[in-house]
């Protein structure tokens, strides 16, 4: 990766000390889904904080994988159609896994094995896929992420 932070388009939250990196094209669900996924972690009284909406700066230390937030939209997330929303944020977290929000008719029945995602400027991260019309992306995070709500569980609480 470069020297310096590359501005990408994702949203990016942490859940736990998992860091989740949202990517896909404009309007593919990205925020909407961190969105759910964060909400749905709050309720199970786990902590879950948005780094950032729509623009995420990575930068990569050996084979760790850093998100900030851009100052200018810190703890905002866009809701389409809805508006712009407050939420908890942090200000940087490791990140762990990129997740691609797809349409179920518009994706294979499973998804290539081992699959990854080729971070801009240099790096990989894996890649999950969830459904955007699924009901609880963050249900389908944790089967796929076994650790993800236990995951330093005892620091929260």
């Amino acid at each position: 990766m470069t020297a310096g932070p590359v501005n990408i388009h994702a949203t990016t939250i942490v859940i736990g000390t998992i860091g989740l990196l949202f990517v896909g094209d404009s309007g593919s669900g990205k925020s909407m889904m961190a969105f759910a996924c964060l909400a749905a972690a709050r309720r199970e009284a786990q902590f879950a904080a948005l780094v950032a909406d729509d623009r995420t700066l990575i930068s990569q230390f050996g084979k760790q994988v850093m998100a900030e937030q851009p100052p200018s939209i810190a703890g905002l997330i866009e809701l389409r159609g809805s508006g712009i929303a407050s939420v908890e944020q942090t200000t940087a977290s490791l990140v762990h896994y990129a997740v691609r929000p797809v349409k179920h008719a518009d994706t294979q029945r499973l998804p290539p094995e081992g699959e990854t995602y080729a971070l801009p400027g240099g790096g990989v991260l894996p890649l999950l896929r969830i459904d955007v019309g699924a009901p609880d992306p963050l249900a389908i995070l944790t089967a796929l992420i076994p650790n993800l709500l236990t995951a330093e569980r005892s620091q929260w609480r």
